[in-house]
């Protein structure tokens, strides 16, 4: 694997944020913790000459607070890191742009919880609250490319697969990138017992103090405990009376806990797409680790387990290389211009697409991800289907694999090796 290890990533937000501060008045950037959302603001805040008010320093908070108006009104942008830690600073930047007409620019926040589970944010700017969503590190961003799949297949799918016809990267390579992750703190430690050190402290750190936080978790353990059994589904359909099975929790606890874990950018719940496609569509929604290399760690699954041929082993990297290549494509789609509606869709009778993207016109690309070198006619099933079911609506349809060759394979259907993901045209 190469990139990264003591370098700085550049971030493919960072002239996103620059360009939509010229235009809406408060932008959050949300994500989960040591995530890259404090370099990020403090880029921003150095090239405006202004500083990074830390919210989540105890004292500066509580200067904060006792000043807020104050601290608001005194720079412009004003920049706040982990404002969830003190959700009053939001009444203060809207009566400041109420003063002001609303200009561009106002704000720029951090936040390491979803917007939803911070109801004050939602009340307090509509309308004038714009939240960017910032993900563990892409693998362009590490090698220092700039990925562009998704827009080229989108324009071109046919020239998409023609730029890089074939692919040199092996199972094993592929096994250190999922189990690596995305996170800049863990990439940065050498791979065995320093890195493996660094996302256990995570994982204990977003249970044990952002989670209470949040919300009163009375049983840490057993949040600990859920997200581990998620972290075994991930990539598969969440069914949490099977997940919470022996748990003993109500199923509303369940349903809370695992919010809670979403909430945190732990876990993210793809929803069903295209539920009046097909009457016998699944309503269930997939759950992904949002970094493979915290799942990988909690089930303690190391690069020598994953590259045997073992059929454990090879069920085990089919659902990490599933939610690796979900969130690689989740990144992608995150820095679009347009908003698109993403999903996962399967029928009753077992027909599935891993990834539907749907852009603004109606019009999709789907995704399938299989870890074997070699893509089968029955790997399309899925993909036919939907095809066939969405007419000019379907763009093109890929079946990502571990193999070396991108080609098309049908009519809108084609093969591409996954690394084809930070491979730019």
């Amino acid at each position: 694997m190469s990139g990264l290890p003591s370098g700085m990533a550049t971030r493919r937000l960072s002239p996103i944020l620059s360009d939509l501060a010229q235009v809406e008045p408060v932008i959050a950037l949300h994500g989960p913790r040591s995530v890259g959302k404090s370099t990020l603001l403090s880029e921003f805040a150095q090239s405006r000459h202004v500083p990074v008010i830390d919210l989540d320093d105890p004292a500066t908070r509580d200067a904060v607070l006792a000043n807020v108006s104050t601290a608001i009104g005194e720079h412009t942008p004003v920049c706040l890191d982990e404002y969830q830690h003190a959700p009053e600073v939001l009444d203060a930047i809207k009566a400041r742009l109420n003063r002001e007409g609303g200009l561009p620019g106002t704000a720029v926040l951090t936040g390491s919880t979803r917007q939803e589970a911070l109801p004050r944010a939602a009340q307090a700017l509509p309308g004038r609250f714009h939240v960017m969503k910032i993900w563990p590190l892409s693998q362009g961003e590490i090698d220092g490319m700039v990925e562009n799949l998704v827009p080229a297949l989108r324009d071109d799918p046919a020239s998409a697969v023609r730029a890089h016809p074939t692919s040199t990267t092996t199972r094993p390579e592929y096994v250190d990138r999922v189990v690596a992750g995305g996170f800049p703190l863990a990439l940065r430690r050498s791979p065995g017992t320093a890195r493996n050190r660094w996302f256990d402290d995570y994982v204990t750190q977003s249970v044990e103090r952002d989670a209470l936080e949040l919300t009163r978790v009375r049983q840490r353990q057993l949040l600990r405990a859920l997200f581990e059994r998620l972290a075994g589904r991930t990539g598969q359909l969440l069914n949490l009376t099977d997940v919470g099975e022996g748990l003993g929790l109500a199923l509303s606890t369940l349903e809370g806990h695992t919010k809670l874990l979403e909430d945190l950018f732990l876990i993210e719940r793809v929803p069903a797409w295209g539920k009046t496609l097909k009457a016998r569509t699944v309503k269930a929604p997939k759950v992904h680790v949002v970094d493979t290399g915290i799942a990988a760690r909690l089930l303690r699954l190391t690069p020598a387990k994953l590259v045997s041929l073992d059929p454990t082993a090879l069920t085990e990297f089919g659902n990490l290389l599933e939610s690796f290549v979900v969130g690689e494509l989740r990144k992608q789609v995150s820095w679009l211009d347009e908003r698109v509606a993403v999903g996962h869709w399967r029928t009753h009778d077992g027909e599935e697409v891993d990834y539907v993207v749907e852009f603004d016109d109606g019009r999709i690309l789907a995704f399938e991800v299989k870890a074997n070198e070699r893509v089968s006619a029955s790997d399309f099933r899925g993909l036919r289907s939907l095809r066939d079911a969405m007419g000019e609506r379907f763009i093109g349809g890929v079946a990502f694999s571990t193999g070396a060759r991108s080609y098309t394979y049908d009519d809108r259907l084609h093969v591409m090796p996954i690394d084809r993901l930070w491979r730019p045209a």
